[in-house]
């Protein structure tokens, strides 16, 4: 009854607001976090985000199944807590089994949200515009994260964990709320009688997966999320120990890398939130060519972006291509689950949603260690480049999604 009384919209502002600032609390620190404290080596780093991705591998569909089939508050609720669980654990015991740890209970909590919060927002307020709601969605996790940062380097000043420890008892708070006003209107659940648990979980996975192979649109998503799950695994493990290994940073006394990173991150978040409201207004998101224009030429300054940042040879020019790098990336991502929203029927979409999911995360297993390597014999410079040339697959896949004739299958989405 009291979870009545509150709007789905603004119930799914505040989810977005609160998980990104909690995020961004912890983000702004880690890397000097797990070398300064844990005193984690190049090898033990990539491995923390390959053990992540594994978890998210291995959880995302049965995760997903409980979302469609259950319900996707349950979902979203169970996850927060587990998240807030993670992070508490990983700032409260520095040690690298620690750290691996909370891996695996963050990365079983993101498979809960994954996908989930986006299903439910849908079921909620329906298909129309979904991509102005996931655009400000995005718009409000960007401004939860510009705070946390100021706040994040603040408590690093007292210790480098605390900022930590705060941001998993922050979501832990979160899935209190959450209990309280969080509604379910929109998603009818499998009546009990109906169910017949791993039958249905079953079920529900067979048909997202024939609806996949039905949509030739859906099988090009999977393969560009493999791809950018590739890239993307490299740029998010290697941006920071590339600006320390490469750059000299301005002076700004005995806290310049937290202070560095805290600048480098508000800087980018800035300009993300002014460059998300132009692509709400300016851009065609709502129909499925429209949302593949834009996707490609966003995918393509991604790609340039990056290759850049890997070649810049001063502070000042990675720092212009870290940011342009982040911003595209920031922008894609609403974008791109507006267009696999337009190719999924309601009662299964949280189970396509997870199995993109996977896809991503079966590209980061790829290309973390991979790239890992091939920064620790050569450079992370090449690394990076690297990195930016993966990215050239998915561009071709937009290319022949926007070139299909109109008499081929995927087309039919647009209408």
């Amino acid at each position: 009854m009291f979870a009545k009384s509150f709007s789905v919209y603004d119930v799914y502002l505040l989810l977005n607001a609160v998980t990104a600032l909690a995020r961004s609390m912890i983000f702004t620190v880690a890397a000097v976090y797990y070398v300064t404290v844990v005193g984690l080596n190049p090898f033990q780093l990539v491995l923390v985000g390959t053990v992540l991705m594994v978890v998210i591998l291995l959880s995302e569909i049965p995760t997903g199944v409980v979302a469609d089939v259950y319900s996707r508050r349950l979902s979203i609720i169970v996850g927060i807590f587990l998240i807030g669980l993670g992070f508490a654990i990983e700032g409260a015991i520095p040690h690298f089994a620690a750290v691996l740890a909370s891996q695996l209970i963050w990365g079983v909590g993101h498979t809960f949200t994954s996908g989930a919060s986006e299903a439910w927002i849908a079921d909620e307020l329906g298909e129309q515009r979904l991509g102005q709601v996931y655009v400000r969605g995005a718009q409000a996790s960007q401004l939860g994260a510009l705070i946390a940062i100021g706040v994040s380097v603040g408590l690093a000043t007292i210790r480098l964990n605390v900022p930590i420890v705060g941001a998993g008892l922050l979501l832990i708070a979160l899935g209190v709320v959450l209990l309280l006003i969080m509604p379910e209107r929109g998603f009818t659940p499998t009546p009990r009688e109906n169910r017949s648990n791993w039958h249905m979980a079953h079920q529900t996975f067979q048909d997202a997966l024939g609806l996949v192979r039905r949509r030739p649109v859906l099988l090009t998503i999977l393969g560009i999320a493999f791809f950018f799950g590739m890239a993307s695994e490299t740029f998010d493990r290697l941006w920071e120990v590339h600006f320390l290994h490469n750059f000299q940073f301005p002076d700004l006394g005995r806290l310049e890398p937290v202070v560095w990173f805290g600048i480098i991150n508000a800087g980018a978040l800035l300009l993300t939130i002014a460059v998300a409201e132009i692509v709400r207004r300016r851009l065609d998101t709502n129909t499925h060519i429209g949302a593949v224009r834009a996707l490609l030429v966003i995918n393509a300054l991604l790609m340039a972006s990056v290759i850049a940042f890997g070649l810049a040879g001063n502070f000042a020019i990675a720092l212009t291509a870290y940011w342009a790098a982040y911003l595209l990336r920031r922008t894609d991502g609403p974008i791109f689950t507006a267009w696999i929203n337009q190719s999924l029927e309601p009662q299964v979409r949280a189970t396509v949603l997870s199995i993109h999911g996977q896809v991503d995360a079966i590209g980061q297993i790829a290309g973390g260690p991979l790239f890992g390597l091939i920064a620790t014999l050569t450079s992370t410079r090449t690394a990076m480049v690297a990195a930016g040339c993966v990215l050239a697959p998915a561009l071709l896949l937009y290319l022949r999604t926007m070139f299909r004739r109109p008499s081929e299958p995927e087309l039919a989405l647009e209408s």
